[in-house]
Parts: C-alpha cells; sequence; structure tokens
C-alpha cells in the first residue's frame, strides 16, 4: 500500500515513515503543500496523512485540491488539540479520520489499515460499476453479421471519446440502443443518460427544454427551469430524429458543442455544459444540407463519428438470434413456457422485407408468445402483415398522358389509408409503417382531406434516463 505522509515538522516525518514502514507500507514524505501536490501528480496514493498546519498553504486547501483530482482519495487529518475545529471542518470536506496530536503508534498504524481498506473497497465497487455498464452496453444489442460486427467495433472505438456521435438509420433499427452503449461504455457511464425527441415539440418549447428558462422569460414561465443540458451535466445528451430541428435551434445547439456554453430562455448570464452529445437520423442530413434545411457546420460538428445502421433486410442471419431473444424475453415477461420457432415460421421470418426492422420484429414475437398455446412459434402465430405483405402495383399510364401531381397524390392518399387500415386506424402505429412522425402523418391526413376519427397526436414526451 502506498502512503503519503504531509507535515512540516521533521521528526514527526521521520516517526511516521519508520512506523508505516515497520508495517510493509511504502511511503513517500513531503513538508509542505506544494510538494504535496507534486507528489500526487507523479503518482497515487491509498492513504494521505495530511498535517492542517503547514506553512506555505492550509491543510484543508490541499485536501480540497487532492480530492479534487482523486474523488476517492483516502485522507487522515492530523491535528493540535488546540484546532480540533479544523479537524471537524476537514471530516465535512471529505477526510476519512482525523488523528489529534499526540497520538500513539497503534493508533496510526489501525488507522490507515482502515483507511487502506476503504480505499480497496471503494475500487472493487468501482469495478463492479464499470463491470455492470459494459454488460449494459453491447450485450444489450443482438447480432452476430458482419454489418453489426462493424457498428459494434466503432462503439467500442468511440465511447471513450468526447467526440461527438452521428447515428444514422431507418426507424426501428436501434439507434437509441447504439446511444445507451456509448454511454455506458464512456467515463460518463455513472453520470445521466437523457433523451430528447427533437422532433415532437415546437421550437421555442424544445429550446425551453434544452437550456431551460427564468422566470418570466415568455408566458407560462412561473419559475426558474433547468433545461436538460443541466440535467445532463457530466453525461449524455441523445437527440433523436436531429434532422426535424429548427435552423434557429441549429445555431444553438451549434454554440453549445462550440464553446460547451449556453443561457437558458430569458436569462442574460452563460452556463458551461460538460455534455457529451449523440445524435440520431433517419433521414439524409447531407441532403437536407444541400437543400438548405440542416446547417452544414452543424452537420460536420455533429458527423464526427458516424455510426450507420444497418436495416434488418441487410443482416438476415441476424433474424434467429433476434427472435430467439425476443421470444426469451416475452416469454419471462409473460410467465409462459416458449422454447422456440418451428423452421415453417422461420423462413417466412427470412422472406419477409421488414420495413419496421428490429422494432417490428420484436413486436410479432411479442405477439406471438401472448397468443402461442404450446412451447413453439408455428407460423398461424405471425402477424398477417408477414404472412401475405401487400406489393405496390405497377404503374399503368395512359395513351394520352396523366397529371403527375394528380397522380402522386392519389398514390399518396392510396397508401396512408392502407397504412390506417393496417393499423386498425392507429395514427401513431400507421405512421411507424410509413417510417414518419405521427405529428407529420396528422398533417399528410388533413392535407388530402382523409377522413380520421382520430385526434392529433400529442407531443411525445421527453423522457429522461439517470444512470
Amino acid at each position: 500500500m502506498n502512503i503519503l505522509v504531509v507535515d512540516d515538522e521533521e521528526v514527526l516525518r521521520d516517526v511516521l515513515s519508520t512506523v508505516l514502514t515497520r508495517e510493509g507500507y511504502r511511503v513517500r514524505a513531503v513538508a509542505d503543500a506544494a510538494a504535496a501536490i507534486a507528489a500526487a501528480e507523479e503518482e497515487t496514493f491509498d492513504v494521505v496523512l495530511l498535517d492542517l498546519m503547514l506553512p506555505d498553504r492550509s491543510g484543508l486547501e490541499v485536501l480540497r485540491e487532492l480530492r479534487r483530482r482523486d474523488p476517492e482519495a483516502v485522507i487522515v487529518v492530523i491535528t493540535a488539540y488546540s484546532s480540533i475545529e479544523g479537524a471537524i471542518e476537514a471530516m465535512r470536506e471529505g477526510a476519512f479520520h482525523y488523528l489529534p496530536k499526540p497520538f500513539q503508534n497503534e493508533e496510526v498504524i489501525l488507522t490507515v489499515r482502515q483507511g487502506g481498506e476503504r480505499k480497496r473497497l471503494t475500487e472493487e465497487n468501482r469495478a463492479l460499476r464499470e463491470e455492470v455498464a459494459r454488460r449494459r452496453g453491447l450485450d444489450r444489442i443482438v447480432g452476430k453479421s458482419a454489418p453489426m460486427q462493424k457498428v459494434f467495433e466503432l462503439v467500442r472505438l468511440s465511447a471513450p471519446s468526447r467526440s461527438t456521435i452521428l447515428i444514422e438509420g431507418e426507424s426501428g433499427t436501434g439507434k437509441e440502443l447504439v446511444a445507451k452503449a456509448i454511454h455506458h461504455l464512456s467515463p460518463r457511464a455513472t453520470a445521466p443518460f437523457v433523451t430528447i425527441n427533437s422532433g415532437s415539440m415546437p421550437p421555442d418549447l424544445l429550446e425551453s427544454n434544452l437550456f431551460g428558462h427564468v422566470k418570466g422569460s415568455f408566458t407560462g414561465a412561473i419559475a426558474n427551469k433547468k433545461g436538460l443540458f443541466e440535467v445532463a451535466d457530466g453525461g449524455t445528451l441523445f437527440f433523436d430524429e436531429i434532422g426535424i430541428v429548427s435552423l434557429e435551434t441549429q445555431a444553438k445547439l451549434l454554440r453549445v458543442i462550440q464553446e460547451r456554453e449556453f443561457m437558458r430562455v430569458g436569462a442574460t448570464e452563460v452556463q458551461k455544459a460538460d455534455v457529451r452529445i449523440v445524435a440520431a437520423t433517419n433521414v439524409d442530413l447531407k441532403r437536407l444540407v444541400i437543400e438548405g434545411r440542416f446547417r452544414e457546420d452543424l452537420y460536420y460538428r455533429l458527423c464526427v463519428i458516424a455510426i450507420a445502421l444497418p436495416p434488418l433486410r441487410d443482416r438476415r442471419e441476424d433474424i434467429p438470434l433476434l427472435a430467439d431473444h425476443f421470444l426469451r424475453l416475452y416469454a419471462s415477461e409473460n410467465g409462459k413456457t416458449v422454447t422456440g420457432v418451428d423452421s415453417e415460421a422461420m423462413r417466412a421470418l427470412f422472406d419477409y422485407g421488414w420495413p419496421g426492422n428490429v422494432r417490428e420484429l420484436e413486436n410479432a414475437m411479442e405477439r406471438a408468445v401472448v397468443l402461442s398455446p404450446g412451447p413453439t412459434i408455428g407460423i398461424s402465430l405471425l402477424p398477417e402483415s408477414i404472412l401475405s405483405p401487400e406489393e405496390l402495383p405497377e404503374a399503368a399510364i395512359p395513351p394520352e398522358g396523366l397529371s403527375y401531381r394528380e397522380a402522386v397524390e392519389n398514390f399518396e392518399k392510396r397508401l396512408v389509408v392502407a397504412a390506417l387500415k393496417r393499423a386498425g386506424g392507429v395514427q401513431k402505429r400507421a405512421a411507424e409503417l410509413l417510417k414518419t412522425r405521427p405529428t407529420t402523418l396528422h398533417q399528410i391526413i388533413k392535407r388530402l382531406g382523409i377522413a380520421s376519427r382520430e385526434p392529433a397526436p400529442a407531443p411525445e414526451p421527453v423522457a429522461a434516463e439517470k444512470v
């Protein structure tokens, strides 16, 4: 065990060094604050014996500096009886214990031994937390295909860094799972992971959620409110559907990424932001840049590292693994004994195009498990959409020609009506089938004059996960 002794009395340094060396400890002794801080920069100590009365700085200042460098530092303060108040203050500042002068050698040995045990337990707990974080990372993503192995490698390499990451992929491919894996494999794993659906709210509400606001900054701002950048301090902020953010909000995001600072809505004071940003999109941001709907400078700031998630149709060898994973998951949740998928049903899973990707497969397996009367999933338990997928008809152009705009609008209307029919009239499910947002689908329904008894979808709530 490595011990640092900090005391300006040479005799006391010699005594402590001799006593602790005899116990088998490695001891380094210094006379002042500057030497103590320099020693802490050079090596790690299991226990520090720190005199509160030093010639160049107070022992309390040194304690704060050592704990700033290592929050888990085990520090035992040494003090005279006349300055017990200082020892009590040191305990409030995080000192492990204190030794009043004069002290017995046995008392020093016992205190150091206890401090070393505290250090050992702290390191074991940290190792356990890191192991749990690793298991919450890539272990939650199922796949052995070559495209997924490439994704795993990018996640492993990028997670320890502070770089922003852009996750690209169709709806249902697992972009948020990958974002969480990056967080749990990063040094920020014990800090918050906060998710915001960028496209689920208007720009002013989005900015208030991101940056917070001060009381009276707008109608309804009855109190100061923290934004998600503050909530996620030290952790990761995951932007889902980043491509739908307004240009005005994009400019403010760019400032946060570049300067690592922001202001609450209605405030004049700048606040620092120690937040790692991971963004996701199911649209081509490069195309949006060309169309002037996404800032080019923000795109390059977000796309420092790009991770492209393959659609399920391009990783079909993962379908048996995924099906088995979801089968076991939902069998356990529903208290059922379901052990596998028969060959006929598995062939149907292989042959299907999976427009909804992994999310659609998960829904299909949950349904099959719930409805299964026995231990095996047969083809009859799969959804009709998988067994009889609809194909788009070949376009027929009459000799006299037709209006392109009207033809596209008619096709669009038929497509939306078909999606609503398959979704049982539920707009949210229909939007998933069409790979668009519920609010966008509602606007299309309104524009095309399609009858719908379902009210407009409410903005999705902001979700925050603290770990």
